[in-house]
């Protein structure tokens, strides 16, 4: 990993991208490194687009401002997939998108000649272990498998962490399932 990690995640509100740039980097945090995470609302309300940023290190972060050049960037909901979400995002730049298509339609379609592009279904997959539309838990299994950030146990943990108590064994073990489907299941080019 480099020493500084920058992921920009872009949702709508009560898609999660919040809490998945928080469980990105609590699990980090439980692995020893360095972070900070904190989204940027426009107006705040259900459905409206919004940005969430994760910062992980090795060495203490002094930076304090949002994430204008990611290495990551992620894109929950396929509405907001359009050439904005590559802003910043470098040549060797990775972007994790929640669609059915294929990487290489994804890069054409928004003339991305960066680094990888991958996809998974993220939605499909949360709606079958979930049951719900929450795609953020099953694009963070992608994320890892794309570039391994933080462990898999570390994130897993989290996860259990915070989700036991609150939403029951049943509906943890569900949203574990989602992440190893997404992990196992993203297309990467």
């Amino acid at each position: 990993m480099k020493n500084l990690v920058e992921v920009r995640w872009h949702g709508r509100g009560g898609q999660g991208a919040k809490s998945a740039a928080q469980f990105l980097a609590e699990a980090a945090l439980d692995s020893g490194k360095y972070i900070q995470s904190f989204p940027e609302y426009g107006p705040e309300r259900a459905g409206a687009p919004i940005r969430a940023f994760t910062r992980i290190s090795d060495k203490a972060i002094n930076i304090h401002s949002g994430v204008t050049n990611p290495e990551v960037v992620v894109v929950i909901d396929t509405t907001l997939i359009t050439p904005q979400v590559l802003d910043g995002l470098g040549e060797d730049g990775i972007l994790i998108v929640n669609s059915s298509e294929s990487p290489s339609e994804i890069r054409k379609s928004l003339g991305y000649k960066g680094g990888k592009v991958a996809s998974v279904d993220a939605t499909k997959i949360a709606l079958e272990t979930v049951k719900l539309p929450m795609p953020n838990t099953p694009m963070l299994g992608a994320l890892l498998k794309v570039t391994p950030i933080v462990p898999m146990k570390a994130l897993e943990g989290r996860i259990r962490n915070k989700f036991l108590k609150k939403i029951g064994e049943e509906k943890t073990n569900a949203n574990l399932e989602a992440i190893k489907r997404a992990y196992n299941e993203v297309n990467v080019e």
